[in-house]
Formats: structure tokens, sequence, C-alpha cells
């Protein structure tokens, strides 16, 4: 199993690899889920799918088991800028408003994770192993980029998985029910991850 962060400087140095994590969230957001989300060539993306952004990937053969987005707090595409705060701003309609407690951050050192998916049919055996390659790699990444704090909209059980993978979480909002799943955005402090 590898982890692998992709961006548009590198993504030519891994073949298939990023169009594979749009071809996985296809499956995790449109398929599973049933979120209406735009699609083409059988890969899904969005307004935040830009230079700007960065792709964690665990694969194997060709296989992509989990991926994560991250997207800087500072990163602007026209009107919009990262998912959480235009939610917050009012800018897209699938995302509640208040899912902060507090206004929604822009300033380099704090990034956003967001498209956070296990794949479904991961095997049980493997499962584990694929969150923690996910949240390391993850963590690698985004303290590579500069990052010493980390928010993220993830399913409400956040608490279960991330004790159990080193990460120091905060919740930064209410629980929330997003297209029948209970979701919350939390903050991630990496500032004790600086090697």
């Amino acid at each position: 199993m590898q982890t692998t962060t992709l961006s548009f400087e590198n993504m030519h140095n891994h073949g298939e690899l990023l169009a594979n994590v749009f071809r996985a969230r296809r499956k995790s957001f449109i398929e599973q889920n049933k979120w209406d989300l735009p699609e083409a060539m059988g890969m899904e993306y969005d307004q935040y799918d830009t230079p700007a952004s960065r792709w964690v990937a665990v694969h194997h053969l060709g296989k992509v088991y989990a991926g994560i987005r991250l997207t800087p707090t500072t990163a602007r595409c026209g009107i919009y800028s990262y998912m959480i705060r235009d939610a917050q701003r009012g800018l897209l309609d699938s995302i509640p408003t208040n899912l902060l407690y507090e206004e929604a951050p822009v300033a380099p050192h704090i990034w956003e994770s967001s498209r956070i998916f296990v794949d479904h049919d991961t095997p049980a055996r493997i499962r584990r192993t694929v969150h923690a390659h996910l949240v390391i790699e993850m963590t690698k990444a985004a303290r590579d980029l500069g990052a010493t704090q980390v928010l993220g909209l993830i399913p409400a059980n956040w608490p279960r998985w991330t004790r159990r993978c080193g990460v120091e979480a905060v919740a930064a909002g209410p629980v929330l029910e997003i297209d029948g799943i209970r979701n919350q955005v939390v903050s991630i402090d990496l500032s004790d991850k600086m090697h």
C-alpha cells in the first residue's frame, strides 16, 4: 500500500492516479452517497479542484482506497475560496451556513481538508491501516505546505478514529445532518507535528 500527495506540478509522475482519485470520489459521493455533484468522464470534481489544491491518495496497484483534498484557506477562484468558508458565506446550497462556531479563517498556515473518503469496498481487515495512512500522509502534506492547522468537514463519528490515528482534533462547529449524513467541522492542530 502506498500514499501519495498529488499536485498539478507532480501529477504527470503518477500516471492515472489523480484521475483514479476523481473516479473513486465519484463512486463514493455520487454513486453511494447519492450526492448531486458535478461529474464528467466517470469522475467527480468541483470548483475547489484547482492548482492551489493537493490530493492525498492511499492506493495499491491502481486501486484508490481513500483520499483527501487539501486546499489553502487563502485560495481564490472567481467568487470561491474554500468549501467551508464558502458554505458559511451562503455560496453553497448543499451545506448549511451555520457549520462553524466562528468566522471561517483565511491564513497561510491554515488549510482545509475536504472530499474525504474511504472506498466502501475497502476490506475490513485493512480499513484501519488505510485510515492511518490517510491521516499520516494528510498531516505530512499539510505540514510540508506550512500548515499548523487543518479545518475539515467530516463525519461526526470523528472522535472514534482521530484518537486511534494520533490526531488532535476539536469541534469547530455543531453536528449537522447534510444529505443524510451527520457531519461536523473539526480543527486539527498540527503544531506539535513540526519536525
